[in-house]
């Protein structure tokens, strides 16, 4: 995500105008744009047109500008858009206003947002921004003679070290060692969630054997997958077959899970947890709440209709975050996302046991 623009506004809204450049960014708009939003940007729509010269054909589609009073927004995942629906409050044609419209948002189209925000709906657009700037994976591709690492960028992959192998023979042999330390050396400075190596025979096991001998806290952070070349031909190896996308979601995931787990376990022991909405909305009132979880779906529901859950979900936020507690909210796609659901649609991990 980028934002391109921001402008305060009357009436204590603020204006961002985003650009979303990922389908991951527009999955997180769909999260942040709310009924009473309005959203402007460029668009078509159908026009009617009746005169002497011509019969009406049911309209022609024309490109104008148009701000909406949202009142629904979906992400269509398999048309790859966003879909924000609402009443033309204003528009480059005056004859449209009033009028219901649908405008279809696609990666790397400008979007203007008007609302008054959130603060969890904030932290969800710089946490996006943050995922553009920052490459998360990286992909590291090695033979007997040469290791190469490249990162995984918005718009493709970016080489980042060559490293020369064992060259020579005899007492003039380079170790093997040194590729490997040289490589090591590399991934700790590497700022990336998850590393990918990769390769053709036996020698990226050898790597790994050393990078969990000198260097565990980034072993745990890797994968191995079978290429049958190193460089750019084993990159675009690893990116034809999906692996990327696949430790991304897995990385969210094990995040999720990791809450997920200790939730259930202090559930089992009777440990400092709450969950429902009345427990939790409590627990955040005497200020307890150390990290609260939240489905996206009820959240969303609750904030659109009011009638998901009996309590100001908002408040329950900001009271978390006023003591210093820490906010997440999970995906309903994902395993820890069902079992949340299951709870209620939100939980909380307490620093005290509240007494019943």
């Amino acid at each position: 995500m980028r934002i391109a623009e921001r402008e305060r506004v009357e009436g204590g809204r603020e204006r961002l105008t985003l650009v979303p450049e990922s389908l991951d960014d527009l999955w997180h708009l769909t999260y942040v744009i709310e009924p009473g939003d309005r959203v402007a940007g460029d668009t078509t729509r159908r026009i009617q047109r009746n005169d002497d010269q011509m019969r009406d054909t049911g309209g022609e589609r024309e490109h104008i500008w148009a701000a909406l009073d949202v009142d629904d927004v979906e992400f269509a995942r398999f048309a790859d858009r966003l879909r924000v629906s609402g009443v033309i409050g204003d528009c480059s044609r005056e004859d449209q206003l009033g009028q219901h419209h649908t405008i279809n948002v696609e990666q790397h189209d400008e979007l203007d947002v008007e609302k008054t925000w959130k603060p969890d709906q904030m932290d969800r657009i710089e946490e996006a921004v943050e995922a553009t700037d920052v490459p998360d994976v990286a992909i590291v591709t090695v033979e007997e003679a040469q290791a190469y690492v490249h990162t995984v960028e918005q718009y493709g992959t970016e080489e980042r070290a060559s490293i020369a192998g064992p060259t020579g023979k005899g007492e003039y042999a380079r170790p093997r060692e040194e590729l490997f330390g040289e490589l090591t050396d590399v991934l700790k400075r590497t700022d990336a969630d998850a590393i990918i190596l990769a390769g053709p025979g036996f020698t990226k096991q050898d790597a790994l054997d050393y990078i969990e001998d000198e260097a565990p806290d980034v072993a745990d952070s890797i994968r191995t997958v079978d290429t049958s070349a190193v460089g750019d031909r084993g990159v675009h190896e690893v990116l034809k077959r999906g692996a990327v996308e696949d430790v991304q979601e897995e990385t969210r995931i094990a995040e999720e899970a990791t809450l997920i787990d200790e939730l259930m376990e202090r559930i089992a022991t009777g440990a400092k947890v709450s969950y429902g909405p009345d427990a939790v909305a409590e627990a955040a009132e005497y200020g307890a709440i150390e990290h609260l979880l939240v489905l996206d779906e009820p959240l969303r529901r609750a904030r659109d209709e009011g009638d998901n859950w009996d309590i100001d979900v908002d408040r329950v936020i900001e009271r978390t975050e006023q003591q210093g507690g820490e906010v997440t909210v999970f995906s309903r796609e994902f395993d820890p996302g069902q079992q949340l659901s299951n709870l209620g649609g939100i939980a909380a991990l307490l620093r005290y046991r509240l007494e019943s």
